[in-house]
């Protein structure tokens, strides 16, 4: 259903639930153990998500909907499946590794609200994204209308998820809801090239940077603070004392 390799810095999780990978609460499920066993492997500096089927994640299960929403207690397990699925994702966007979400088919509802949780996202020019919601009478409950204004900004936000807006791959790059597009048989070695330079980066130096990234959309932090106390732990890293002794003797 999710699989999951780690080689050296890099965690290559993959959705492989046919034919579209919907969600489920066993997907959920799976998705949080494998962020236990990442978070556990102090090597891993990158997270790499990607799909084995053609599409990305094409959102809830729906005969999963269909079988709940006919008993009485439906809506309230429903309820309670969509908020463990927005407590994985939480966890997925504070981790302390860098998240890379590859899309190379669509990524819609619950699909796309994933891929959200993760700090880069890079698309298809073919792949259809969005949080159409709106056409079902429904909204993105798994952290899509808190999400996607501080990414692309509220008056786009407003304009995707209230007019139900599905965009192309290339479209969602030109907005700045994903931050790469490439033709799609280009997409896994691009993909590929971008995570494999994020792994060559110091796994100290990315949590730190990520830590201080989402102070700055906590009032209750001082982020500016955080920025001190963070360069003092990394001046202690071994890692970043080797980096700056190597920069130093070259500038000389």
């Amino acid at each position: 259903m999710i699989e999951l390799n780690i080689d050296k810095q890099i965690a290559t999780v993959t959705l492989n639930r046919p034919p579209v990978n919907a969600l489920s609460d066993t997907m959920t499920e799976r998705l949080s153990e494998i962020l236990d066993e990442v978070e556990a492997n102090r090597d891993v500096a990158v997270l790499h998500l990607r799909s084995a089927q053609k599409v990305f994640c094409a959102g809830a299960d729906l005969a999963m909907m269909r079988e709940l929403l006919a008993t009485p207690a439906g809506c309230d397990r429903m309820i309670e499946i969509v908020r463990n699925i927005q407590q994985v994702f939480f966890r997925l966007e504070n981790a302390d590794v860098v998240s890379v979400a590859e899309l190379g088919g669509a990524a819609l509802g619950g699909g796309f609200e994933l891929a959200l949780a993760c700090d880069l996202r890079i698309a298809a020019n073919e792949a259809k994204l969005g949080l159409p919601e709106a056409n079902l009478g429904l909204l993105p409950a798994a952290g899509g209308t808190q999400r996607m204004p501080r990414i692309v900004g509220e008056a786009m936000a407003r304009r995707l998820i209230l007019g139900a807006e599905v965009v192309d791959g290339r479209e969602a790059a030109r907005i700045g809801l994903v931050h790469w597009s490439a033709p799609r048989e280009a997409l896994p070695a691009f993909a590929e090239q971008q995570v494999q330079r994020l792994a060559g980066l110091p796994a100290a130096a990315l949590a730190a940077n990520k830590r201080c990234l989402a102070a700055s959309r906590e009032d209750s932090i001082n982020g500016y603070e955080l920025e001190l106390t963070e360069t003092r732990k990394l001046h202690d890293n071994a890692e970043t004392k080797r980096r700056i002794k190597a920069f130093l003797e070259k500038s000389k």
